[in-house]
């Protein structure tokens, strides 16, 4: 598989300047220093971190008791008036958070444009998401956010976060999020009564090098909401916190022995949705998006959470940094090609593509394949197959991708599947330059060197193996990608000690939107292109 210049995922901006597309990895963080910079680094953990981290973790405790007793008592159905008591409260608890960050090292907070009252805009959506420091725009302002349930028990923090009157998610109740939304409805809708709700559509941390698709949950209610956009022009780059890079602690460790850290907060004039845009909360979703990249100066992709899920998904094969299949799911997933029935309809996919028994494909022929017109987005699927550049392609390596796509944690599942397309008829056995072109397929990657891999379970020394073989050399060699690939290969530099995506979800505001609702990079696109 290889990119290609068609990809169609940029934007163009208000002047007609097109902003190219990212080719980073949008959840990937790779972070390094110079020998000065780990010697700075060595110095402040030492000196400045502890001293940091202590007045950091006193000025939270000591914040504690003013959350405290502000919650005691109150409803969560009504907003009590905001007497001179809760005043105080409300600018005792801003000034202990501000000076918490200033213990961090964000000395400097620059603030732009200017905060609509609730009454003008009852929603915030805040993008780009990258890092657990976007609370600090919260603390400012003590908005409303959307926080998983779970986290309003966390001693001290659980107290703090109560304070801003969050909407709570449960993972034990399945309609949560239907209810989520109503409550966001309602409060959106008191006419100022309540405080903002400040929202990350993306759902997901990113490396701030595009905005991702954002989740339509926030537009839902088609009321005015207020962009604000988030930047952090650091000479260094400790505060991003991704799925793949340094961990969370990791994070705040490098962070706090900075000298400086910078942010800034621009709030940008409120967006009214037309009543086509409150019809479709993607569309609304999707302009809002645009309008947001626009003053970032950042292009825009059609990359979601579920490609951030797909990319760190455990297997026994590790996606690469540089895969192409996170622009393959990305394409999948705007033409409709994901099955429901994803094991019968592989297995059938499979069956068929074994009859054509290896036969180059051009892309009408692909088009017929799939039952589909021939489009834009359907050339740029088969542009990634089309490694000849000759304008034909290897049906299979489809197969195995939507594989991978449909079940990215099955490696072996993959495999066998891939096996059968490729296996001779007369011993069931591929060769070295097929074990290649199915592992290279699987991983997204236009080369991959297997010939170490390929002897190691060919201890025969036939030339060939079966799957049987192959599941047997696996199932004692869990760890075989990482000692008879990646280290022979470029592109595979996956930090080890980012979180796993099935033990957190990598962000600060839960995504929340209900089953049924179309991101905001499907079908509402063709109405903006």
């Amino acid at each position: 598989m290889r990119l290609t210049n068609s990809r169609r995922c940029s934007t163009v901006d208000g002047d007609g300047k097109e902003l190219a597309p990212p080719f980073r990895n949008p959840f990937v963080h790779d972070l390094r220093f110079t020998p000065l910079q780990k010697a700075k680094i060595a110095v402040m953990s030492v000196t400045l971190f502890p001293i940091r981290l202590f007045f950091a973790a006193f000025l939270m405790l000591l914040a504690w008791p003013f959350a405290f007793v502000a919650t005691v008592g109150r409803s969560e159905q009504v907003v009590e008036p905001l007497c001179w008591w809760r005043r105080l409260v409300d600018l005792a608890l801003k000034a202990i958070m501000r000076a918490m960050w200033f213990a961090g090292g964000f000395h400097w907070i620059t603030v732009k444009g200017r905060q609509a009252p609730p009454s003008e805009a009852s929603i915030l959506t805040l993008a780009p998401h990258s890092s657990y420091f976007d609370a600090i725009p919260v603390t400012m302002t003590m908005a409303s956010i959307v926080m998983k349930a779970e986290s309003k028990d966390i001693p001290v923090w659980g107290t703090l976060i109560k304070f801003i009157r969050p909407v709570f998610v449960s993972r034990s109740d399945q309609d949560s999020r239907r209810k989520t939304v109503e409550e966001i409805k309602r409060r959106a809708h008191s006419g100022g009564e309540w405080p903002q709700i400040m929202i990350f559509p993306e759902g997901t941390c990113t490396n701030r090098s595009c905005l991702i698709t954002f989740k339509p949950g926030a537009f839902i209610p088609a009321v005015p909401v207020q962009p604000v956009v988030l930047r952090y022009p650091n000479e260094m780059d400790t505060i991003t916190w991704t799925w793949q890079g340094p961990g969370a602690f990791k994070i705040l460790w490098l962070t706090l022995c900075q000298l400086h850290n910078v942010v800034e907060i621009e709030f940008l004039p409120i967006y009214t949705p037309s009543e086509e845009e409150k019809q479709n909360p993607a569309l609304f979703a999707n302009n809002v998006r645009r309008l947001m990249a626009k003053a970032l100066e950042v292009p825009v992709t059609d990359y979601s959470f579920e490609d951030c899920q797909l990319a760190m998904a455990e297997g026994q094969l590790r996606l690469p940094v540089d895969t192409c299949l996170l622009e393959f799911a990305r394409l999948v997933r705007r033409l409709g090609l994901k099955p429901r029935k994803s094991e019968e309809v592989l297995w059938e996919y499979g069956s068929r593509a074994t009859k054509v028994r290896g036969e180059r494909l051009t892309l009408e022929d692909f088009a017929q394949f799939l039952n589909l017109a021939v489009s834009d987005m359907l050339r740029d699927m088969f542009s990634l197959f089309d490694e000849h550049e000759d304008g034909t392609m290897d049906i299979r390596e489809y197969v195995i991708a939507l594989s991978v796509v449909c079940r990215p944690s099955k490696t072996l599942e993959t495999i066998k599947l891939a096996f059968t397309m490729f296996e001779a008829e007369e011993d069931g056995a591929i060769v070295e330059d097929e074990l290649a072109c199915i592992l290279k397929t699987a991983l997204g990657v236009p080369d991959l060197n297997v010939t170490d891999l390929f002897s190691a379970i060919d201890i025969q020394d036939k030339g060939k193996i079966t799957f049987e073989e192959f599941r047997s050399f696996a199932e004692e060699r869990p760890d075989f990608a990482e000692h008879f690939l990646y280290p022979h290969q470029s592109g595979f530099q996956n930090g080890g000690d980012s979180p796993s995506p099935t033990a957190i979800c990598n962000g600060f505001c839960t995504d929340f939107t209900p089953e049924g609702h179309m991101g905001a990079g499907d079908e509402s696109r063709k109405k903006v292109d």
